[in-house]
């Protein structure tokens, strides 16, 4: 070669799979999961292979919500969360929590989607609504042929949501709805969302299905988001929504409604935060498999094999958080400050994961082609929703102690 020549560059090196399962059980607690609980979580780990993570890292950087992705999951069968009829998937509740788990693999964004979908909008409805109402929503919910929201939070009541001003007054067979909502999920895109008012003659917080068509509901999308940045968020304006009372909620007629929805919703959080810690050592594994420094793989090293065990003994004990979850729900056994205790844990020890695999992945780890970034993100949005870390382990020493430490 003469030497004016300049030898070709060298391409950057690809890591082929990054982000892919590994099908991590070191406990083998899949030989505890029943055929169809093992197909579920088969159908959703295809689709979040084939189909959403090929995708999903243009759609979070663009902050655009895949909507095709959720009726694919309304396709495939998956939104239900375990409720019964109405054209919901039969789950047992380790499958719906399988369900979670892999979503969240995959994406944030779209497992936000399912948890605000099926597991509060969906369930509300299941839970305290009519037969009416539940025939009319609720196959097609499940279908995502029609999209649910649930209205609770407020800009001045986020963990104090009981402290809630949104107001109902009673107008002849109509209630009048007043009042300002944040954060709430799917609000801009949806048909129908669940209202938490104050009945303004008894001060009881009632529940209320609002179609978004209905004169005075206004919702603008939540901008400059870096979390979970591929699903929206928010900000709903009431000005005098007139529902019928054949909209209330049946069943929804104090706060402790609301906190039964949450309740049942806030265990799932615990199955989602582990589908980050999943992806994030998957991700960290395969990752240092294949990368080579100083002439030999990462996994080579001592410092490395250290890091990735002591990654999954974390996500190890989450996974058998959540398999007791699901028992405990089955048996009807599951309280809601076990609930709490869960998804305290689960999302603390996904953000360390995580953050260990951020760290494994070196300067690839910035990158939304390893994926790890994403979830590094989208965790700090679980960690905060349904109940913050401090609140859960609040409500969780209350029940220990005896003592209240929060008003």
């Amino acid at each position: 070669m003469s030497a004016d020549v300049a030898a070709p560059a060298r391409a950057a090196p690809t890591y082929a799979d990054v982000g892919k399962a590994l099908g991590t059980d070191y406990f083998l607690l899949r030989e505890q999961l029943r055929p169809e609980e093992i197909e579920y979580l088969e159908r959703t780990r295809r689709f979040v292979d084939n189909e959403l993570l090929p995708v999903i890292g243009d759609y979070w950087e663009r902050a655009e919500f895949p909507l095709e992705l959720a009726r694919r999951l309304g396709e495939l069968g998956l939104i239900g969360d375990g409720i019964e009829g109405y054209g919901c998937p039969p789950m047992t509740p380790i499958a719906a929590g399988l369900v979670h788990m892999e979503l969240n693999r995959g994406d944030g964004s779209l497992g936000t989607f399912v948890g605000v979908q099926a597991g509060l909008a969906m369930r509300s409805i299941a839970m305290l609504g009519s037969e009416e109402q539940k025939r009319r929503w609720l196959p097609e919910m499940a279908c995502v042929e029609r999209i649910g929201g649930f209205a609770l939070t407020e800009p001045t009541h986020g963990s104090d949501s009981v402290a809630l001003e949104t107001s109902a007054r009673r107008g002849g067979d109509e209630w009048v709805i007043d009042g300002v909502k944040r954060w709430i999920g799917n609000g801009t895109i949806a048909d129908v969302v669940v209202v938490w008012a104050r009945d303004t003659e008894d001060g009881q917080v009632k529940g209320f299905l609002v179609e978004t068509d209905t004169p005075g509901y206004e919702a603008r999308r939540i901008e400059g988001k870096v979390s979970v940045r591929a699903v929206w968020q928010a900000d709903i304006d009431l000005r005098e929504v007139r529902v019928p009372e054949a909209s209330r909620l049946p069943g929804a007629n104090n706060f402790k409604a609301a906190g039964r929805v949450l309740a049942a919703t806030r265990q799932a959080c615990a199955w989602m935060a582990l589908g980050h810690a999943v992806s994030a050592y998957d991700s960290a594994l395969t990752y240092c498999r294949q990368r080579e420094q100083f002439g030999k793989p990462l996994v080579s090293f001592q410092i490395i094999q250290e890091r990735l065990a002591k990654m999954l003994a974390d996500v190890t004990a989450m996974q058998l958080y959540c398999l007791q979850l699901g028992r405990l729900v089955e048996q009807e056994k599951l309280k809601d400050t076990i609930a709490g205790l869960a998804k305290m844990n689960n999302t603390v020890k996904a953000r360390q994961v995580i953050a260990e695999a951020r760290n494994l992945l070196g300067g690839n780890g910035i990158l939304l082609d390893y994926h790890v970034m994403r979830h590094m993100a989208d965790i700090e949005a679980i960690y905060t929703f349904e109940g913050t870390e401090t609140m859960q382990a609040l409500i969780v020493g209350r029940d220990i102690t005896g003592v209240s430490a929060f008003t």
